[in-house]
């Protein structure tokens, strides 16, 4: 009995799993690269009839955009990618995404294209070498617009050109497959349509009733999303500069070393994500060191102004303003770059001032106490200090309950004097 109610569940469980539906809204990245091979991997384990990726996207990175294209045309499961809602887009990376999925469809007024190698590079490039990775990338589409049947010129000036077309224009040339409103006119509208995977021709037929299976982002992706917002990188590494600072200068303070080492790696890992201009981490860096030097040798304030210089440029300069992950805006520098200048000063300055302080104990400690005769020193005799009697001497008689200052300590004698009155 039990053995026919696992069948039964089996059967149940291939029978509602028919569509596997995620979203991706972001630049194209690592992580979406490892969602979308979750996503294709969830579509295989129900035994799916298509898998639909709903894409809203700026662009991103050349080599995560390859490892997406890489999944969907692997998968013996039909792909769709749908740029949806409407006002999304699929530019740069995206753009290339969605012409490699076996429906490409778009939802009205969303737009797709502009997908200059230089956008997904993130940073500029010298002629030569734009030119090979042109080329590259011209082959890459190229194979997949005649793979998928699409319009290969109109796609090719996507990358020449930075060509970008509104969905009824992509539609128009040949670039997308069809536009729906939403996933019920989406379903509705694949419904039928063949697709070539793997040398085989597959009909998608669907019911009326099937169930959609949405795949959300797990705590992992939501979390290294969220680290890949340039604004939060930047802030993380100046809090990591800021911990290890302090840790350096106040040896044992434990927390604000840990929180520093733990910022500091959340904010390396963004910043390669992002594709960071380590220039701009280094002009940082440099700024930082000027602040240090300034208080170790005095420059009259040259070399802070020399860090305040380093750091406002290696912040402006870490993101490039065409990165698809946004840039770091100027009311979010100037006022951090302000507190790092007056953060480093002052606790370089308190660090430098804690270690020419007069020592507080042991023997150094004891100079300039002051205590009681507990005998009449003349020149040897007792004196009563901190809660202890000491053996003394001094230079001068003086009598038991008379108050002495301690001006030397040699062994466990003490050298004092009559205090003045």
């Amino acid at each position: 009995m039990l053995r026919i109610l696992a069948v039964l569940l089996l059967v149940f469980s291939f029978s509602y799993g028919d569509v596997v539906v995620g979203r991706w809204e972001g630049a194209v990245s690592p992580v979406m690269a490892d969602y979308v091979k979750r996503l294709v991997e969830e579509g295989e384990r129900k035994n799916a009839k298509v898998v639909v990726l709903q894409l809203d996207t700026p662009g991103g990175l050349e080599s995560a955009m390859r490892g997406v294209v890489k999944t969907i045309m692997n998968t013996y499961l039909p792909v769709v990618v749908y740029v949806y809602p409407s006002g999304a887009r699929a530019t740069s990376a995206g753009a290339i995404i969605t012409i490699s999925a076996d429906i490409a469809a778009m939802a009205p007024y969303t737009n797709i294209g502009s997908a200059s190698p230089v956008q997904m590079a993130g940073k500029e490039m010298d002629e030569t070498m734009k030119k090979k990775i042109v080329n590259d990338m011209l082959a890459f589409v190229r194979s997949i617009a005649e793979e998928k049947g699409r319009n290969v010129k109109i796609i090719e000036k996507m990358i020449t050109e930075a060509l970008s077309l509104s969905a009824e224009e992509a539609l128009k040339k040949g670039v997308i497959d069809l536009i729906a409103v939403d996933m019920e006119d989406l379903l509705k509208k694949i419904n039928g349509r063949k697709v070539k995977k793997k040398n085989a021709l597959i009909t998608i037929k669907l019911d009326e009733n099937e169930r959609q299976v949405f795949v959300e982002k797990n705590f992992r992706e939501k979390l290294l999303s969220i680290l890949a917002n340039p604004t939060l990188a930047y802030l993380l590494l100046m809090i990591g500069f800021y911990g290890i600072f302090f840790e350096l200068y106040n040896p044992g303070s434990v927390i604000p070393g840990v929180v520093g080492a733990i910022s500091i790696l959340l904010a390396l890992y963004a910043l390669n994500t992002i594709d960071v201009n380590w220039l701009g981490v280094l002009l940082i860096l440099l700024g930082i060191l000027f602040f240090v030097l300034e208080l170790i040798t005095p420059t009259f304030g040259a070399l802070a102004v020399g860090g305040v210089i380093s750091m406002l440029i290696g912040s402006i300069i870490l993101i490039s303003p065409s990165s698809p992950y946004g840039d770091i805006p100027m009311k979010v520098i100037l006022p951090v770059v302000g507190f790092s200048a007056a953060f480093f000063l002052t606790v370089a300055y308190l660090g430098l001032k804690a270690q020419r302080r007069k020592a507080l104990t042991g023997k150094e400690g004891m100079i300039g106490k002051i205590g009681v005769a507990e005998t009449d020193i003349n020149p040897k005799g007792k004196v009563f200090i901190e809660g202890e009697i000491w053996d003394a001497y001094s230079e001068e008689p003086i009598k038991k309950g008379e108050e002495v200052e301690v001006v030397a300590v040699e062994g466990l004698k003490l050298k004092v004097r009559k205090v003045k009155k």
